[in-house]
């Protein structure tokens, strides 16, 4: 070995061993904070680098193997809290000690925020934290952050067949996340989102105290419902209003390839999707497989008998084809089961399951569009979709509730100007860093390619799709002109009151992450 590389390997040693000593004075720190906030309580679950049950629970939640890679960072420890007290003590430890905080309730971050870093950092985990306490009579529900939407959607089946909940489509997706975001599903033409639903909520602050609606006052409480999670606090729990659905609802799902008029239908369905009684939702997925054939799978929910529905379809969409063997008359939680691509005769009980049947790495993105693409726009979708491995995208439409509230009532702004939204995914299975840049940088090019077609000034897209693409920041550090970026995107108008309360409940950016929300320059 040469001197210089000699030189190195000592400073090397040196370095690793310094940082070492470090960390563990931190964990130390950090542990014994915890142990003094909390000692009225239970013990808090703490899990630690090099252990089984570390890898076990890290791994529980994460929805995008991409994210799991050995080149991603991983948290310095993972902490289950069992109560509140657990969580406040864990701000309160993570403030003093100057460590990175990141809350995960289902894992579900696009971008994997919810467990990695780019700087040191630990994970608060609410799998613990997920009681669901349904009030029928009351016409409501308080929902522990930590509680996936499959879990809310049972426990409110158990308990009526005449309620339900307007949210999304994935049963393992945590509520913590996907209520702060806004959330979309099945019932959003005809209740709009999940944030348009919620009645109260507790989290914990930056001061580690715990706030309701009235404790927090009318703006926090407006950030927290569509201004996206991990930049005002730690959710605790919801409470969500319950909506009134009929007993016996009807779910229908087709698939039509290209040589089976698949572009035509398409087409047609973006005139008319957004139109139709908001009692009725119908989706397209459009799924492409490479070289082979491209497929849209259009999915339905119709809140009514299959006679109603048929009568309307053959009314307005007619080129469809849709006969009375394609429906199922269904109880509104069977066509949850529907959605999530279970069978029909499925028990509800596999709702309760918290991990997704297939886990992959993907690639999202997400857009807005005000009026139809074209016949030539598609086709240069089919084009493109026959260059990827496995690409798809969801169109998921517009009209009726949704496209009624007032763009500034929460800070989720797409509303009336638009006819449907798009998520853009394409999956992989293969490791490796060239499998996985290729598949994006496809993602990338066709992105661009959308341009033309989707909405401008800003292009807009949905924080519940987080896209990096859009510009992040080391460590939520990010300047007001720089957020902006993304901001502006996501929120359009409703960035500059975020920012507003931003600043206010947060000053210090205690709660921050590569695309949180910036406080106000000074």
């Amino acid at each position: 070995m040469g001197t210089m590389s000699s030189l190195f390997y000592a400073f090397f040693v040196v370095l690793s061993i310094s940082y070492a000593a470090s960390s563990s004075s931190v964990h130390d720190n950090f542990l014994k904070c915890l142990s003094f906030h909390s000692n009225q309580s239970p013990k808090i679950p703490i899990y630690i680098p090099n252990t089984s049950s570390y890898s076990s629970i890290l791994q529980s939640s994460v929805q995008n193997l991409r994210f799991l890679s050995s080149t991603i960072p991983k948290p310095q420890l993972i902490v289950t809290p069992l109560d509140d007290s657990h969580v406040q003590a864990s701000v309160i430890c993570c403030r003093k000690h100057g460590l990175q905080l990141k809350v995960r309730s289902g894992g579900h971050d696009y971008e994997g925020l919810s467990y990695t870093s780019d700087v040191p950092f630990i994970v608060v985990d609410l799998a613990n934290i997920r009681s669901v306490d349904v009030d029928v009579e009351d016409g409501s529900a308080w929902v522990q952050a930590g509680a996936t939407l499959g879990e809310v959607y049972y426990n409110i089946a158990k308990k009526s067949r005449t309620h339900g909940f307007p949210a999304g489509t994935c049963p393992t997706v945590g509520v913590g996340g996907h209520f702060s975001g806004g959330g979309y599903g099945a019932l959003v033409r005809k209740f709009g989102l999940a944030a348009d639903n919620i009645i109260d909520a507790r989290l914990v602050n930056a001061k580690g105290q715990i706030l309701d609606r009235k404790s927090m006052g009318e703006d926090l409480f407006w950030a927290i419902r569509g201004g996206g999670g991990g930049s005002f606090g730690v959710i605790l729990s919801w409470k969500i209003k319950l909506v009134p659905v009929p007993q016996t609802v009807t779910v229908f799902t087709v698939t039509r390839n290209l040589e089976q008029g698949a572009t035509e239908l398409v087409h047609k369905w973006q005139s008319i999707a957004h139109t139709l009684p908001r009692e009725l939702f119908i989706r397209v997925l459009i799924i492409g497989k490479a070289n082979t054939t491209i497929s849209a799978l259009f999915q339905t929910l119709y809140l009514g008998r299959s006679e109603q529905l048929l009568k309307e379809m053959n009314q307005s969409f007619p080129e469809l084809d849709i006969k009375s063997s394609d429906c199922a008359e269904v109880s509104w939680i069977q066509s949850v089961l529907s959605f999530a691509f279970f069978p029909l005769n499925e028990s509800v009980n596999v709702l309760l399951n918290r991990t997704q049947i297939t886990t992959r790495s993907f690639k999202a993105k997400s857009d807005f569009v005000k009026e139809p693409i074209p016949i030539i726009g598609l086709k240069g979708i089919w084009k493109r979709f026959f260059k990827a491995n496995e690409p798809m995208m969801i169109w998921s439409p517009y009209g009726g509730r949704i496209s009624e509230i007032g763009e500034s009532n929460i800070p989720f702004f797409h509303r009336k100007e638009y006819i449907y939204e798009i998520q853009h995914l394409v999956y992989w299975d293969k490791e490796g860093i060239e499998v996985a840049n290729k598949n994006i940088n496809w993602m990338r090019r066709f992105y661009r390619y959308m341009t033309p077609y989707v909405s401008k000034s800003p292009r807009a897209a949905y924080i519940n799709y987080r896209d990096l693409d859009l510009g992040q920041s080391r460590n939520g550090t990010s300047t007001y002109s720089q957020a902006r970026a993304w901001g502006i995107k996501y929120f359009n108008k409703n960035f500059e009151k975020l920012v507003q309360v931003k600043s206010k409940f947060d000053p210090d950016n205690f709660f921050r992450n590569e695309q949180s929300i910036p406080i106000m320059p000074t």
